[in-house]
């Protein structure tokens, strides 16, 4: 974790300087393709890469599709390719599916960083395996973020009691790190509480809603949930209430957007482990310009969390990452 933290220091510091660089050398375009196009989370990162395209005078195109699903995405990607920007940031939306229609980038000469979530395993420049050609990974450390998640959940339940994770579908580089982390830190210190099976809600929050009903009909001394996701987190927090049983069973939320806090302040979420993507979208946009200026930049890039409940929901210092609508 220091090394990220070195490195995102060495890449603000080298902002100043590549802003007067700029002015003398052709502007560049650099092309964010998120994860879907919608999400308050993505909304919030182009809002970060569009602050350091401004600072350093780059064009940033933003183009996505209406879902988190590769099929969507990767048509959009071809269309960016073809329109040959000079760098590509990108919310894969398969760590295996991505690979080959990323690869037609490289190959065009066009580098490829990958932001919020990653192809292969997320190890690039290794010389490695055929996914490991991106030239940087920026995003929040998701496995930590689990662990957040699993001890903001213990406490919550007073650490001991039966609780499950909603999760979207395998194979979604973010939330495996996230359930990773959170069956981890369950498993090494908080041994009173038994993980029950995954729940898979295929990003569908009327799906997560009826699965934490299932489980909670399995198993009533149900104590908690961990929605890995904002649309599992929403199902899951829907199907507490709908169970009736909003405050005996705890809910802790992945993400940030308005509607998660507005839950958190009528009791329905009890915590909400908020992403910074403003700072993800600015560094990827300011690694992708250090990469086009002649500087290395760092393999991984990692940006921090804020936990936020009732307690510190109205603190404006905790207030300020709650996601952009």
């Amino acid at each position: 974790m220091k090394k990220l933290i070195t490195a995102l220091a060495a890449l603000a510091i080298g902002a100043t300087a590549m802003v007067t660089s700029a002015v003398a050398q052709e502007k560049k375009t650099i092309a964010l393709i998120p994860g879907l196009t919608t999400d308050a989370f993505y909304i919030t990162m182009r809002k970060g890469a569009q602050a350091a395209a401004d600072a350093l005078g780059v064009e940033l195109v933003f183009q996505g599709g209406p879902e988190f699903n590769p099929t969507v995405q990767v048509p959009v990607l071809d269309a960016v390719i073809a329109r040959k920007p000079d760098a590509i940031l990108i919310a894969p939306t398969d760590t295996t599916q991505l690979v080959a229609p990323l690869k037609k980038a490289q190959d065009a000469g066009i580098p490829v960083i990958t932001v919020d979530t990653f192809i292969g395993t997320g190890k690039y420049q290794t010389g490695a395996g055929d996914a490991d050609f991106p030239l940087s990974y920026i995003a929040s450390d998701n496995v930590l973020g689990g662990r957040m998640a699993a001890r903001a959940l213990a406490n919550a339940i007073g650490g001991e009691g039966k609780v499950f994770v909603s999760n979207v579908k395998p194979g979604i580089s973010t939330t495996d790190q996230r359930e990773e982390g959170f069956k981890l830190e369950m498993k090494e210190n908080f041994s009173k509480i038994e993980v029950l099976e995954t729940q898979f809600n295929e990003n569908d929050a009327n799906k997560a809603a009826s699965l934490l009903q299932a489980v909670f009909a399995r198993n009533s001394d149900l104590k908690g949930v961990f929605g890995a996701n904002l649309f599992s987190a929403i199902g899951s927090a829907n199907g507490v209430q709908q169970a009736g049983q909003t405050g005996a069973i705890k809910v802790v939320a992945f993400d940030a957007p308005t509607s998660i806090v507005d839950n958190i302040n009528t009791g329905l979420v009890d915590v909400a482990i908020a992403q910074h993507p403003a700072e993800i979208g600015y560094y990827g946009v300011m690694s992708a310009y250090a990469h086009l200026s002649g500087q290395s930049i760092p393999t991984l890039i990692g940006t921090g969390f804020t936990v936020i409940d009732k307690s510190n929901v109205g603190d404006p210092n905790v207030a300020k990452y709650i996601y952009s609508e």
